[in-house]
């Protein structure tokens, strides 16, 4: 009994601090666009800082069900925020590439510029919390005057 209560508090605290379990059900194509567009708002109703803060925020309003928004540049692929991986503000991703060599950063900036200035990139990711990669597709909104794009994902 012991070792029960014991792993069940281990538990507990990897569901609660790893960043890796979402709660409240899986997110859909919907809702992707409609939170990219959101925080794509909020940059013209109160400035870039101010969105980029509120989608870096872990408990904000742009992290629901099992997805989230995060910022990219349009221009130069830099990572300029993200609520799960703060440590990849900054970095330029546009090298980066799936287990069947897309390189989903390059192809996120590339649908930013393309005359719609939105669309869906489809790639192969692992879900949080697994090593192995799974099918996913990310929404990619350019904010309309800036040279950056929110974007989020669902796995299928």
């Amino acid at each position: 009994m012991r070792k029960f209560f014991i792993a069940s508090l281990v538990l507990c605290f990897v569901i609660t601090f790893s960043g890796f379990v979402f709660a409240g059900g899986t997110a859909t194509k919907d809702e992707c666009i409609s939170m990219c567009k959101k925080a794509a708002a909020m940059v013209k109703e109160k400035g870039l800082d101010a969105a980029l803060a509120e989608v870096a925020n872990l408990k904000g309003q742009f992290v629901w069900k099992d997805s989230y928004v995060f910022a990219i540049d349009s221009k130069k692929g830099n990572v300029l925020a993200h609520p799960y991986k703060p440590g990849l503000v900054g970095k330029n991703l546009l090298a980066i590439k799936d287990v069947n060599g897309v390189m989903f950063f390059a192809e996120f900036v590339k649908v930013s510029n393309s005359s719609a200035g939105e669309g869906w990139v489809n790639y192969m990711w692992p879900k949080p919390g697994e090593k192995k990669p799974s099918p996913k597709q990310t929404y990619v909104f350019k904010v309309p005057g800036q040279n950056v794009s929110m974007c989020a994902g669902i796995y299928k």
